[in-house]
């Protein structure tokens, strides 16, 4: 049977995203935390600040795979409306390293 569980360490970035709660989100990626967003690299600070608590976004969690480091959402915000995405995060000692995210 199928594990459908997020990783602990992304089930609580999801939560501290969807709880509007950046000093939570941030705690939990590493100093040099780097991301991309459809296959560009992005600035994570600023990308957050803008995709994320700087425009309301939150995050419904559709499915989950490869041990619960990479999930389907639909992602809202209030910037963009809803689409369909897909995540990958690295994880490594209860951290988030880099997170890769686009449209599914």
């Amino acid at each position: 049977m199928a594990d459908n569980r997020l990783d602990p360490t992304v089930a609580q970035l999801v939560d501290a995203l969807n709880a509007g709660d950046s000093d939570a989100f941030f705690a939990l990626l590493t100093e040099d935390a780097s991301m991309s967003d459809d296959g560009t690299e992005r600035d994570l600070r600023a990308w957050i600040g803008s995709e994320a608590f700087g425009s309301n976004g939150r995050m419904d969690v559709e499915s989950v795979a490869d041990g619960g480091t990479s999930l389907i959402a639909t992602y809202t915000n209030d910037r963009w409306g809803a689409m369909r995405t897909a995540w990958r995060f690295t994880v490594a000692d209860g951290k988030v390293s880099r997170f890769e995210t686009g449209q599914a």
